[in-house]
């Protein structure tokens, strides 16, 4: 039986979605379902689990599963013997200590003798003993924001997107201890084969990655300004030039960063540079 490369996703909560949807977006057809804990991709040797976010690191570190999409939060808190392969550059969001609106707040030392709900104690006890705080941590799981309005803490330290929930539950954010966001993680030790599938995947990964972050653009160039408007563009190797029927002017094609989109476009237009299409990259080989 030809081997196959395990790897373990969220089965349900922020990450599943941008997950799945990489996985797809790397040519992978994966067949899911409502409840469903394991399927084999169609035309890749992956299998993927569906587990707990929690649960993923301990099975990466017991060998269960060979890599993992989690929240770099998650592989921080947990500690197991694991490695980051790759920052997925989705689920981004930061951990974070909100207050009562009500509850007073200049400095991090306001937080001296408070209780603090959290479902990461080990980030929030790291955090603490940085900045020499002195605070109970009260250790829950679930809704963590209602805990100051039941007596379960003066604050808590939660992740944050929005900050819409913070709102709606009377707090407010007032100091990020983490910024986080998806990581593909592994077990220490893969073998040979293990190691290849993993490398190819990877590979797939940051050829999507790396389209996500660019842009295709055409545009027409008068020829006298074409050495300074080329200097805007930086391509891979160099930008593709065809001249135009009409005398004096050229075709110019490349890629740019996203973000630098606009503050290229300005000094585009600027030096005459005209007809400017931006097109979606949908994969990128480099």
């Amino acid at each position: 039986m030809k081997k196959k490369l395990k790897i373990a996703i969220q089965k349900s909560g922020r990450l599943y979605e941008d997950s799945i949807k990489l996985l797809k977006d790397c040519g992978i057809e994966i067949n899911t379902g409502i409840e469903q804990l394991k399927a084999t991709a169609l035309n890749f040797p992956i299998e993927i689990f569906f587990l707990r976010d929690d649960d993923i690191p301990k099975y990466l570190e017991d060998g269960v599963a060979d890599i993992g999409m989690i929240g770099k939060n998650i592989f921080l808190e947990k500690r197991k013997k694991i490695i980051i392969k790759e920052f997925l550059g989705f689920g981004k969001c930061r951990l974070s200590i909100a207050i009562p609106k009500s509850m007073k707040y200049k400095k991090i030392n306001d937080l001296n003798n408070k209780r603090i709900a959290t479902s990461y104690p080990v980030l929030v006890k790291k955090f603490l003993k940085k900045n020499n705080i002195i605070a109970e941590i009260h250790e829950i799981s679930g809704a963590v924001e209602i805990a100051p309005g039941i007596g379960l803490g003066d604050c808590i330290c939660d992740l944050v997107n929005n900050g819409s929930t913070l709102f709606m539950n009377g707090l407010k954010e007032v100091q990020t201890i983490l910024e986080s966001e998806a990581v593909l993680a592994s077990h220490p030790i893969l073998n040979t084969i293990q190691e290849e599938l993993m490398n190819k995947l990877l590979f797939r990964i940051r050829a999507v990655k790396k389209a996500k972050n660019n842009k295709y653009i055409l545009l027409n160039a008068p020829n006298e300004k074409l050495e300074k408007i080329i200097s805007f563009l930086p391509a891979m190797k160099s930008p593709t030039i065809l001249p135009l029927a009409h005398h004096g002017w050229s075709s110019v094609n490349s890629v740019i960063d996203e973000n630098d989109f606009w503050n290229i476009i300005e000094k585009l237009k600027k030096n005459g540079a005209e007809g400017i299409i931006i097109l979606p990259i949908e994969k990128m080989i480099l």
